[in-house]
């Protein structure tokens, strides 16, 4: 597969790798609503804010809408939208790695673009999620007016370029079907089976059964199907068709045949076209118009309207399921994921975070009426926890920063066993089994957010079992034990309890400080001792 070159190629490929993993602190006093419903807004580097969720979030997200600077060569006050091209590119490459890694086997990421940088988005995008995962551009009609100041042409639309992680696997929700589509159903015979509407029984795809003469009820013969043009079916299925009444044939009866489609028997919805009209998901004056009406102080070029956003999670989304933007802006996402009751990770880098996307989410919690208020039937509730990135998890050399707690090194030793997020449940004391801790992603369990993970959640230094393998944690202290080091160190005794306490007696990872088990012991015991800090790193 073709791959774009550009200045600092090389070492944008390994930058997401090379990005440490950050605490996430949260902030009680710039949270609101209801905490606990697992929503997140970020303010902090996203490029950092997505490095410190993997070890919480990979592979939970089922819809990724980003809405990048579009490197237009003109400046906006909050970001830099004048990169040169390498930068830019330097820029999406490394947090287009790490969206994927957080998104869903099922899920679908979409992005805004327009023609400075949409083709080369495009290529590169083929490089990350592979080629064969790209599902279509939308074109959103996003002008409502010709801009007669332009000097070439009227530029009136932006694309969303949209790619699964897995095309096989990722099915979008069709649409709602409208009044105007209903109303093209009659019946015109009195059909039993209600309202119908009928289409072309010829095409132009050859068929070398489709060439026969046909005789309408009104006794006229039609020699073939039009010049060019092969009848759709058999001469028998024909016959099939006539016995049960889905041939119109005209009101004298002497018409081409035409096939009947019920109304019945098509699908409840629509499938998603790639031309958005402005009349239906909104145009950027409606979406300046939704900001300045949440904070007079319009700050941001070219804000997102909540119809757009609207349709992209319906496509995108069913209630319940997880929503990541981290170019958050003005807050569009989030607020319409919100009212669509969508679980939201919303990542910011400027002070706005706190100026206009926490204002914005407030009025929506209280019950804001704005936007897409009354379209979904939103009154209000919900909440979010407010985040800052904190200090590394691991210093310059990969080794435990101090000050680490349990919770946060033991969703870090997790995934880089296991490449899955931390449920942050030990394994079932009953349940002896080789089933890893059920995905986040699952309908009615989600991963917990860092601050969730406190001391008094870890009920046992045995983190879960996965693909066969029990993974334990002995660090700060986390039996109560008064001896020296805690209860970190690995004894035959502990080992005992460990084995007591989860139920589990097949193979075992333990990591603590060091081991009074010699290599002998381990091996018959089936346990692998790693020691902490040294044998801890950075996945």
């Amino acid at each position: 597969m073709p791959t774009l070159q550009w200045l600092t190629r090389e070492a944008d490929l390994q930058a997401a790798d090379a990005v440490p993993y950050r605490l996430l602190h949260a902030d009680p006093a710039l949270s609101g609503g209801d905490p606990a419903s697992g929503n997140m807004l970020i303010q902090g580097d996203n490029l950092d804010a997505l490095k410190a969720l993997l070890p919480y979030h990979r592979g939970a997200v089922k819809c990724i809408y980003i809405d990048p600077p579009y490197n237009t060569r003109s400046a906006f006050e909050h970001y830099d939208d004048n990169l040169e091209h390498s930068r830019w590119l330097a820029m999406i490459y490394p947090r287009l790695v790490l969206l994927r890694e957080l998104l869903a086997e099922d899920g679908s990421i979409w992005v805004s673009i327009d023609d400075n940088e949409g083709h080369y988005l495009k290529i590169v995008m083929d490089e990350v999620f592979g080629r064969r995962n790209f599902i279509t551009n939308v074109i959103w009609h996003k002008m409502f007016s010709v801009k007669n100041s332009a000097q070439h042409f009227s530029e009136d639309h932006d694309y969303i370029t949209v790619f699964a992680k897995n095309a096989e696997a990722w099915r979008p929700n069709e649409l709602p079907r409208s009044e105007k589509q209903d109303a093209m159903y009659k019946n015109l015979d009195n059909d039993e089976r209600g309202p119908w509407t009928s289409g072309d029984f010829s095409a132009r795809n050859f068929y070398g059964s489709g060439t026969y003469p046909v005789t309408t009820p009104s006794g006229r013969t039609i020699a073939g199907p039009p010049p060019g043009m092969y009848w759709r079916f058999s001469e028998a299925k024909l016959e099939e068709l006539k016995a049960d009444n889905r041939i119109w044939w005209g009101k004298d009866g002497s018409g081409v045949p035409r096939l009947k489609r019920f109304l019945s028997e098509v699908k409840g919805g629509r499938v998603p076209q790639t031309i958005w009209q402005h009349a239906d998901v909104g145009h950027t004056q409606e979406a300046k118009k939704e900001v300045v009406a949440l904070n007079s102080e319009d700050v941001f070029g070219t804000p997102k309207p909540e119809r757009l956003m609207q349709r992209i999670l319906h496509i995108a989304t069913n209630p319940g399921e997880l929503v990541l933007d981290s170019f958050l802006g003005s807050g569009t996402t989030a607020a319409v994921a919100l009212k669509m009751r969508r679980r939201w990770i919303g990542i910011e880098m400027g002070k706005h975070a706190v100026t206009h996307c926490k204002p914005r989410l407030d009025k929506v919690i209280a019950g804001e009426r704005g936007g897409v208020s009354e379209a979904v039937g939103w009154t209000g509730g919900g909440g979010y926890r407010f985040y800052r990135l904190g200090a590394a998890v691991f210093d310059a050399d990969g080794r435990i920063a101090d000050g680490i707690a349990y919770a946060t090194l033991a969703a870090h030793i997790w995934f880089s066993e296991t490449g899955t997020p931390w449920s942050g449940h030990a394994v079932a004391q009953s349940a002896p089994s080789c089933a890893a801790p059920p995905p986040p992603a699952q309908e009615g369990r989600r991963s917990p957010s860092p601050s969730e993970l406190g001391e008094e959640e870890v009920r046992s230094p045995v983190l879960g079992v996965h693909d066969g393998v029990a993974y334990a944690l002995l660090y700060n202290g986390i039996l109560g034990d008064r001896s020296v080091s805690g209860g970190n160190v690995l004894t035959a005794a502990l080992l005992q309890r460990l084995r007591a306490e989860s139920g589990w007696n097949g193979p075992m990872t333990v990591y603590g400080e060091w081991s009074k088990l010699g290599a002998a012991r381990l091996a018959a015991a089936r346990v692998t001792f790693k020691q902490t800090p040294y044998d801890v790193r950075a996945r």
